[in-house]
């Protein structure tokens, strides 16, 4: 599978300098992520605001988290295979539809004052499986639009797209909620439908699709080709046990509001600056990928996000919270750039989607049993405890995985594919 008019083989020095701008289909691939995920973390501040404000349970915010992992447990896999079998640009285009029908609902629903805590939950289902498809599917498309020596520098750049929205989303979001929640929920639905619409601009030149048929070996063939991935398998539990243990961005409302005494604007900043940080990371990364001594970074890295955890939760301070979680931020930025390259780079293309499956099925059940954690420990033993117990449980997964993943720990560069 090629680029327009591009050999993905075709070296930095072949590919106009190598430089990212000069691809017309990546600009829109771009802009595509930049206005669904900013649309999405608008949604998710609104959503865990509202369902605070009606519950006042830090419970129902896990259980926001809970319900979205469910929806991508039952569908990652059927979500892998129809990324290997369909046109992956027609796959996103669906799913920010689906989603931009879902915020709409949202509006209308509290613009009538029927969104109770269990329309919240029944929407947010709808979302999960939405975002189940298109994470899975956006991931496999990224190597079609570059040539594969720009991966690195592209997943980077693609990263600062989510992180640009991450910054502006949150912040937006809580802004305008606290002058009309309908008004946040509108303003999702047209973010999601630009984003199709862009997306439907990419214009690239693909050979014809696997048409393998389903069945249980097609579905799971992601797992078996991770599992006997040391460095990918490494990659990918590592993040998934340090987010899990360590996952507090569900308590979010809970500090902006309890401990900090703060609105739905502070909740908004507190959203925002892992987004600062981790843009931060993905523009040095992106004009300065990593080189060597890949696995130590990445190690390195989650420690780092551990430490930021137990900053954030004793903090009293709003400027102190921000720069903690800025500091988480960058730090799984770094993580998650590398992870990505490697997977990208380890798998042939008919097997992208599954694999990008079973990833995505790591991140989304690390974020999402991250906040059920949270929530659940929160509830018992208050959000503070809460927060603590997973910033030492993120570190000690750090000391486990060195021994556990040695092979990744001695990963010192992901330049060349490994075919």
């Amino acid at each position: 599978m090629t680029t327009e008019n591009r050999d993905p083989s075709t070296g930095p020095e072949d590919a106009r300098g190598g430089s990212l701008r000069h691809y017309r289909p990546f600009a829109f691939y771009w802009l595509s992520r930049v206005f669904s995920t900013i649309a999405l973390q608008m949604q998710n501040v609104a959503i865990g605001w509202q369902m605070y404000d009606l519950t006042h349970n830090p419970l129902d915010l896990g259980l926001v988290g809970l319900v979205h992992f469910l929806a991508a447990a039952c569908l990652v896999l059927v979500a892998g295979h129809v990324a290997d079998r369909y046109d992956r640009r027609i796959v996103v285009r669906i799913c920010q539809f689906v989603a931009g029908l879902a915020a709409a609902t949202l509006a209308a629903g509290t613009a009538m004052g029927w969104l109770t805590r269990e329309a919240i939950l029944g929407i947010v289902l709808v979302i999960g499986a939405t975002r189940t498809f298109e994470q899975t599917t956006q991931q496999t498309l990224l190597p079609t639009v570059v040539p594969l020596s720009l991966l690195a520098r592209a997943t980077a750049a693609s990263a600062s797209a989510t992180q640009v929205a991450v910054i502006a989303g949150p912040a937006l979001g809580g802004l305008i909620y606290a002058v009309s929640p309908v008004a946040v929920y509108a303003l999702c639905a047209a973010l999601y439908l630009t984003a199709s619409v862009i997306v439907g601009l990419i214009k690239i030149e693909r050979t014809a699709p696997s048409r393998e048929p389903l069945s249980a070996a097609v579905l799971f063939a992601g797992f078996g080709y991770i599992l006997h991935n040391r460095r990918i398998l490494g990659a990918i539990s590592l993040d998934l046990f340090a987010v899990v243990l360590g996952g507090c961005y569900a308590l979010l409302p809970v500090f902006a509001k309890d401990v900090l005494g703060g609105t739905s604007w502070d909740l908004g900043l507190l959203r925002a600056s892992p987004g600062v940080g981790a843009l931060i990371s993905a523009v040095v990364l992106t004009h300065w990928p990593p080189r060597r001594a890949v696995g130590r970074i990445v190690f390195g890295a989650v420690a780092a996000y551990g430490i930021g955890i137990l900053v954030f939760a004793l903090s009293h301070s709003l400027a102190l919270s921000m720069a903690a979680m800025m500091l988480l931020g960058g730090a799984d930025m770094v993580s998650v750039v590398i992870r990505m390259t490697l997977i990208q780079l380890e798998t042939p293309d008919e097997m992208r989607g599954r694999v990008s499956a079973v990833n995505s099925l790591f991140v989304i059940a690390s974020n999402q049993l991250g906040e059920f954690r949270a929530g659940l420990v929160a509830a018992w033993l208050g959000a503070v405890p809460a927060v603590l117990i997973g910033g030492v449980g993120a570190l000690v997964v750090v000391l486990l995985s060195v021994k556990l993943f040695s092979e990744l720990y001695r990963v010192d560069t992901m330049e060349t594919p490994r075919r």
